[in-house]
């Protein structure tokens, strides 16, 4: 038989009336240590996949958040008004692309990232381990596209 289904991953913010649905594979899976991305996860780096913006369906109440990132690019993020978790947001120098933290997909056999970027400002104690994992202290490697698998 031949199975032809596409994978669908939802994730959702903490208190669960916000979710993003998002069909197939990510394009990417990367670990960021800007400063911007530990002060939203609320940790020593980030962690989001990216798709499609057509492959990417949000549902729920959002409020909407923008910010200039260090690169110039204008990022919008959308959280839920209720609890206050990011579920997807959306940077200029990627159009076309929508990232969702991996952590709102609450699935420890989640792809392993594939970038981390931003390494300069990565936490001494942190260290992100993989033979397949690009490591760059240089913030342009942060709009480079590249599968999230083997």
């Amino acid at each position: 038989m031949d199975d032809t289904r596409t994978s669908t991953r939802v994730a959702t913010c903490r208190c669960g009336q916000l979710k993003a649905e998002c069909v197939g594979e990510p394009v990417r899976v990367s670990v960021c240590h800007c400063l911007a991305c530990q002060r939203r996860s609320g940790s020593a780096f980030a962690t989001q996949a990216r798709w499609p913006e057509d492959q990417v369906t949000v549902s729920g109440e959002f409020a909407v958040w923008e910010r200039i990132a260090d690169s110039g690019h204008r990022a919008t993020y959308r959280f839920c008004p209720k609890c206050g978790s990011t579920l997807a947001y959306v940077i200029e120098g990627w159009p076309g692309v929508v990232a969702v933290p991996v952590g709102a997909f609450a699935d420890p056999e989640f792809p392993s990232p594939r970038f981390s970027v931003y390494e300069h400002r990565k936490h001494g104690w942190v260290d992100i381990l993989s033979d397949d994992v690009k490591h760059s202290s240089d913030p342009s490697i942060a709009f480079t596209q590249g599968p999230s698998t083997r």
